[in-house]
């Protein structure tokens, strides 16, 4: 297991062996929720900046991983690189990413994905099937033309800041090994734990 003493050191090497190594999708991370009254909800994102500040993804604000995290700000994050036997999971408290760094990352975005967060609806009802998205990226295709897409009201980002991070490293015989860092203020405490 790694010996450095902080977390985010360790997930920034290990990110960097899944870029290398993970043939697919090395950035795609488990994300739960907590619904109103308390089930667990999960889903698939993408992993798009991981810093001193936290974990950050994009999405649809009327969505219902959006909602959900406006009315409890609290998510868990797993990677799982099966190619390289590691997982990470990363618990925290989650905040919006200021307006500007919305816009600088949706700039960036293709032209299609820009359409796409324009003519979503997301996680709404289909009432004419496929058709229906298809007529609203048609609508929005023609409305932006060829100019610059502005990012929607309704689309941003949230950033899962740590308050506890495990890295799992497979082992033989599944003595696997567990790394823990819990937050205390400014400090981590690292222990290991069984597997």
């Amino acid at each position: 297991m790694d010996d450095a003493q902080q977390p985010l050191e360790i997930f920034t090497r290990w990110f960097e062996d899944a870029r290398l190594n993970e043939l697919n999708d090395p950035d795609a991370m488990s994300l739960a929720t907590c619904t109103p009254d308390g089930r667990p909800s999960l889903r698939m994102v993408l992993l798009k900046d991981a810093d001193v500040r936290g974990f950050t993804f994009y999405t649809n604000l009327e969505s219902r991983k959006g909602q959900e995290l406006r009315d409890n700000p609290h998510a868990a994050l797993c990677l799982h690189w099966k190619s390289l036997r590691r997982q990470v999971r990363i618990e925290g408290p989650v905040e919006p990413v200021s307006p500007e760094e919305a816009d600088a990352y949706f700039a960036s975005r293709p032209r299609g994905s820009q359409i796409g967060a324009w003519a979503s609806r997301q996680s709404r009802p289909l009432v004419d099937g496929r058709f229906e998205l298809e007529k609203r990226i048609a609508e929005f295709t023609i409305k932006f033309g060829l100019g610059t897409i502005p990012r929607p009201g309704h689309w941003s980002g949230f950033r899962v800041v740590p308050e506890r991070f495990e890295f799992w490293q497979d082992r033989p015989f599944r003595l696997h090994d567990r790394l823990v860092f819990i937050r205390e203020g400014e400090e981590w405490r690292r222990e290991n734990h069984f597997p």
